[in-house]
């Protein structure tokens, strides 16, 4: 999947990672993905994708954001919309496809690779124009989940599809097994203490 000697960019849509690892049981450690990256390929940037509440002075994903941004990766963010749904219960929806694919495009002149985590198959019309010129597309996301987290539009056209649970030992942890805490914790998205309906992708 990766190349040392590629000159390759990472798309991160916080969201969709996020969920797509719950569903598989796993917890992301932003530090180890960062490495992984780093180590394995000739890696030009990194952006991570995230929908911020606008109507909460506090937002719980400002200490990933923040930590994020200090670290290595290119954050973008914007406001997410609040409504409440049919069951009365309040959800919040950001979509940052748009984003991610205007930084695919404006990127691609740059990069011999692109990994996508996402299964979005919005996206399929991006990575279709990059591919165009030149550049091969890797997409993260997993069939195993239920239902699947990848569309079948985006999975047909990347050049590859990489089921995160195959390579999840890399940059994730289990949950419920013990944290290694030789010098400090994991950096983990903080939807793991916020309620299932604070966050709507």
């Amino acid at each position: 999947m990766l190349d040392k000697n590629a000159r390759t960019a990472v798309f991160i849509d916080g969201s969709s990672l996020y969920y797509t690892a719950k569903a598989l049981g796993f917890e992301v450690d932003y530090r180890r993905l960062l490495r992984y990256f780093k180590t394995n390929t000739r890696l030009l940037r990194a952006c991570y994708y995230a929908a911020i509440p606008e109507t909460e002075e506090y937002s719980p994903l400002k200490p990933l954001t923040d930590w994020l941004a200090y670290n290595g990766f290119m954050l973008v963010t914007k406001n997410a919309r609040e409504f409440t749904d049919q069951s009365g219960r309040r959800r919040l929806k950001g979509n940052m496809d748009v984003e991610l694919a205007v930084d695919l495009m404006e990127l691609s002149d740059r990069i011999d690779h692109a990994i996508i985590f996402s299964g979005d198959a919005d996206l399929r019309r991006a990575v279709e124009a990059i591919q165009r010129r030149g550049v091969r597309v890797v997409a993260i996301s997993s069939l195993r989940s239920s239902p699947p987290l990848i569309g079948d539009d985006l999975r047909r056209q990347v050049d590859l599809f990489v089921e995160l649970g195959d390579i999840a030992s890399e940059f994730t942890r289990r949950q419920g097994d013990p944290v290694s805490r030789p010098r400090s914790n994991p950096i983990r998205h903080p939807a793991d203490i916020m309620a299932d309906d604070d966050l709507d992708d």
